[in-house]
């Protein structure tokens, strides 16, 4: 990347430093590490170190507060740009500062694009790598094959997956599980095309038969046939009869006002909310949200020593709404279960956000000049994972819940974690046998065997004629990774990835789960390959997060940052472009060991259109 991409160089900078008395001399200390270095006209200039921002005159250009968080409040109400240093060893920290301030500068950024990154806790050294992953682009993945059933993906019948699951139950005591929910999704798509009724529709020109016609609106039509049946109808048509000319109003008007108090009422407003607080099933006495339904599944398979633990990822906003929905729905399956459920949320951490730009690669304003910055997909989520204290961790999209399939669910959810932990203690041995350091020859092919035969790696041919040592150490790193068994589903031509032999920059083959975008359909050879796919990704993974040792691994250590994703927007009516992070299925877990095996379609329910909700596997039995 270029110098100098967005802004000319400051000459002089003027940098107030508010500290207290024990760090009085950190304005001279940061004038002797930074001078200038005679390439740049740059110089910083530290005026005298105060203990007040109330004892500055005229505003510097930037302010450096250094262990007196109590003066922030003072910085914010002039609207300043500041810094805040709070750790312990601040000396080290305010060179850290300024050396990040060159860099940026370096960049062609303002010092407030400073302060904005800082406050987000993005590198701008993250930021400088993502420009230049709008300017070069990123690589397909490359396909060899699709992983199929015996060539990458395990079968699971009713017998094995029975077996497995009585083991997982043998077992489930001694680890500590838990289950993971990425839950920000909003339910706009969910109503989308029920929203693009309420905005053009126009009961005076035409009738809403005559709309769907003129539109082709297959989708309006079902809602409409089926309407009685969502779970949420009684409490909207309830309201809507609020009219005291309901009864008087035609059938096409009544629809009309139905839409509209969904969508538009207070104590509905369902475009606007996250998919996880809406009413998703119809129970006598109650309706249910996938929250509730996610809680029945823990009472399912995630419990252990009559505790279960459930993390869901949330945007903040919809805090409050998530607290409402889990409160009820916590006490009514603890009392059903007689079981102890814990539940945590965690937000999409700021610092994972990436820079946006425009179509000619140049960051991207606000309207107040502020750098535009956009969640980095669930990708991000890798650490909202990284952070969790748990053996064994469930993974599941918020959206895919039934009504009445929780015992099949229940059965190969188990399936799934008495395979990871078959297989995981089988990698366990493997690893403490050469850390034992007395491996034969022939306990090494057995090993190699074993990593083929069940975990699907790419070992090389002639392994055996290597060193004994290179094949030890090739051994472990092979084996001392996290592992993740992960549900797959046969395709029936629902969007999305699904399991793939991959060929890496290494030419090594892994199995990699790839979305349609990560492929060079332009190359008729990938794009058959692509096409050829017997299996879908219904997000249905089961994860080790600990090494050999009961360490947890360092889960940043295994993605490939090549895999992201470039995405076209809109901001204020212009094409914005976006970098989302590898996605947390794919390339956030790219260096796991990957075990696919093929599950019901029975445990695959998701909500992507309100009208899903009227299959059977939402609807009561």
């Amino acid at each position: 990347m270029e110098e100098n991409i967005t802004q000319p160089k400051t000459t002089s900078i003027d940098i107030i430093i508010v500290a207290d008395n024990a760090h009085s001399g950190l304005g001279k200390t940061l004038s002797d590490f930074i001078n200038p270095d005679g390439k740049d006209a740059r110089e910083f200039v530290y005026h005298s170190d105060t203990t007040t921002v109330a004892e500055t005159g005229n505003s510097p250009q930037l302010y450096i507060v250094a262990g007196n968080s109590a003066e922030l409040k003072a910085l914010e109400n002039k609207n300043a740009l500041y810094v805040a240093i709070p750790g312990e060893n601040l000396t080290e920290e305010a060179k850290a500062v300024m050396e990040n301030l060159e860099t940026t500068l370096d960049l062609g950024f303002t010092i407030s694009d400073f302060v904005q990154m800082h406050h987000c806790g993005i590198p701008v050294e993250k930021v400088r790598s993502h420009l230049l992953t709008f300017r070069n682009g990123l690589t397909k993945i490359q396909l060899k094959k699709p992983a199929v059933l015996n060539d990458g993906l395990f079968g699971l019948d009713a017998s094995r997956a029975n077996e497995l699951a009585d083991y997982f139950d043998r077992k489930k005591e001694n680890v500590k599980l838990m289950k993971f929910v990425p839950a920000s999704g909003a339910a706009s798509r969910m109503f989308k095309f029920i929203c693009e009724f309420l905005a053009e529709f126009d009961s005076e020109k035409e009738t809403i038969n005559a709309y769907i016609n003129r539109r082709k609106d297959e989708a309006l039509k079902v809602f409409l046939i089926g309407i009685d049946k969502f779970p949420f109808f009684n409490d909207i048509l309830k309201v809507t009869k609020e009219d005291p000319e309901y009864a008087n109003l035609p059938k096409d008007q009544r629809y009309f006002n139905f839409v509209k108090t969904m969508l538009t009422h207070k104590a509905f407003d369902y475009a606007n909310k996250p998919k996880g607080i809406l009413p998703f099933h119809q129970y006598e006495g109650f309706t249910a949200t996938p929250v509730h339904e996610h809680l029945r599944e823990c009472a399912a398979y995630t419990t252990s020593n009559g505790v279960a633990d459930v993390h869901f990822t949330i945007s903040q906003e919809h805090l409050d709404g998530f607290l409402d929905a889990v409160k009820d729905a916590k006490n009514r399956v603890e009392a059903e279960h007689g079981i102890t459920i814990n539940i945590n949320f965690s937000y999409q951490h700021k610092q994972t956000d990436t820079i946006a730009v425009d179509v000619y690669n140049q960051p991207f304003r606000n309207d107040d000049g502020s750098l535009l910055f956009r969640p980095g997909g669930h990708g991000a989520l890798i650490q909202n994972l990284n952070e969790l204290h748990a053996d064994i961790v469930f993974v599941k999209n918020i959206d895919n819940v039934s009504h009445n399939n929780v015992e099949t669910i229940a059965l190969y959810k188990k399936a799934l974690a008495g395979l990871l932990i078959d297989l995981q203690e089988q990698v366990f041995a493997c690893l403490r046998k050469i850390d034992q350091g007395d491996v034969t020859e022939q306990e090494l092919r057995n090993m190699f065997a074993f990593a083929i035969a069940k975990l699907s790696v790419d070992v090389p041919e002639d392994i055996m004629k290597f060193t004994h040592e290179h094949r030890l150490d090739f051994a472990k790193k092979i084996f001392n990774r996290p592992i993740r068994v992960c549900g797959m589903v046969k395709n029936e031509g629902e969007p999305g990835g699904g399991p793939f032999w991959v060929k890496g920059d290494n030419g090594k083959l892994s199995l990699q789960i790839v979305e349609s975008s990560q492929v060079d359909l332009d190359n008729p050879a990938q794009k058959d390959i692509l096409l050829a796919s017997t299996h879908f990704n219904p997000v249905d993974l089961v994860c080790g997060l600990k090494d050999y040792k009961g360490q947890k691994f360092d889960l940043n250590e295994f993605v490939d940052p090549a895999t992201g994703f470039i995405v076209y927007k809109n901001k204020m009516g212009k094409d914005v472009k976006s970098y989302e992070l590898p996605g947390l299925w794919n390339g956030a877990m790219a260096g796991w060991i990957t075990v696919f095996a093929e599950v019901p379609l029975a445990t695959f329910n998701p909500v992507k259109t309100v009208n899903d909700l009227l299959k059977p596997a939402h609807q009561p039995a």
